[in-house]
């Protein structure tokens, strides 16, 4: 579903990722790990098309958006790539409903349509008497399920996640994990997680260690 072919990328003399090929297959929860520096991060912005490769290609199911422009590119991110970061970067000024929405209006849909989808997920995913409240109103574990279910708005091809528990304590990290598995069980979802939580990893189809700006090794954990 998604390939990245011999991906390098330098800052300044800097040289973070030094020729990384990967394939993500379709309904898959794969997880980065390694150690802080290893390259984890700007690998995941490069495959999510937040940041461009110095050379290498990204192709999502044959199709090479490496050359894409911005305009194209950003419809194509809106529309087939999620993302959930560490902080959940919520518009404070917006409900749950609200955020979860914003994606799914900025793709063309109607009011309408785009609340009853957010309504749903969020139903889905514990919140459906949370639906009005704002951020500051949310518990850190409630907060990310609103991330979750606003990165998953328009059904995207993959979800990248960057330390999507790391800011959480034991309860909500658990909640979290059973969550991501929870949408790829039932929804076919894929997900890409950067982690440095080996309870995540360890629910992960597969385990892709870097270091050193390298994959260093690729483990499965399925039976």
């Amino acid at each position: 579903m998604l390939r990245l072919e011999n991906i390098r990328k330098s800052f300044g003399d800097l040289e973070v990722l030094k020729g990384i090929s990967l394939e993500v297959m379709k309904g898959e929860i794969l997880s980065i790990v390694g150690p802080s520096g290893a390259g984890k991060t700007t690998l995941l912005q490069i495959a999510g098309t937040l940041e461009k490769a110095d050379s290498g290609r990204v192709l999502y199911e044959g199709t090479d958006i490496s050359g894409m422009k911005d305009r194209k590119l950003s419809a194509f991110r809106n529309t087939h790539i999620g993302f959930v970061f560490q902080f959940h970067q919520l518009l404070p000024e917006f409900s749950a409903l609200e955020n979860v929405a914003v994606p799914a209006l900025i793709a063309g849909q109607s009011l309408r349509n785009a609340e009853r989808r957010a309504s749903d997920l969020l139903a889905m995913l514990g919140l459906s008497e949370r639906l009005r409240h704002k951020p500051a109103q949310l518990s850190g574990g409630e907060k990310q399920r609103v991330a979750i279910a606003r990165a998953i708005v328009n059904a995207p091809s993959v979800v990248f996640a960057d330390e999507p528990t790391g800011s959480l304590d034991s309860r909500n990290r658990d909640e979290i994990r059973r969550i991501i598995r929870q949408l790829r069980d039932e929804t076919g979802q894929t997900f890409v997680i950067v982690t440095h939580d080996a309870s995540v990893a360890d629910y992960s189809d597969r385990v892709v260690s870097m270091a050193d700006g390298l994959i260093v090794g690729v483990e499965s954990t399925l039976p």
